[in-house]
């Protein structure tokens, strides 16, 4: 299984794609997944990780009108795409918008999947967690 960690910081160019970082790019060789994320972030799951969330969204869909709905608007916002030789995905309008994202774009590790975040919406989102563990604070 895929394992992503990392911080890279990139623009999207005027197409709405953003550079995959090459460390990143192997298990995506044959495309990838996008799909809005919790927290207002987009996650890029490998083919065989989104097999796994659709497993986990079949299962959700059966256990009430809220979870099928959300079902619903998880698979309806779910994108497969490709990326380029130069690295690049392009990432859907809907998908942008979403995620705020218009220009800088954080790339993002997070174990099992990539994150796309906007800078701002990391920074009141996630800073605050990062400060506690700078200053010691474990809860």
């Amino acid at each position: 299984m895929a394992r992503f960690f990392g911080r890279y910081e990139h623009s999207l160019d005027d197409k709405g794609r953003v550079i995959l970082p090459s460390k990143f790019r192997g298990p995506f060789e044959h495309g990838g997944y996008l799909t809005e994320y919790q927290d207002g972030c987009l996650s890029l799951w490998t083919p065989d990780q989104f097999e796994q969330q659709m497993e986990t969204m079949l299962e959700r869909a059966s256990t009430g009108r809220n979870d099928r709905n959300l079902v619903r608007l998880w698979a309806s916002t779910s994108h497969e795409l490709e990326i380029d030789r130069q690295g690049r995905m392009a990432i859907p309008g809907r998908l942008r918008e979403y995620a705020g994202l218009v220009t800088d774009v954080l790339v993002l590790g997070a174990i099992d999947r990539v994150e796309l975040w906007n800078r701002e919406s990391w920074d009141q989102k996630v800073l605050p967690e990062e400060q506690r563990l700078t200053q010691g604070d474990d809860g």
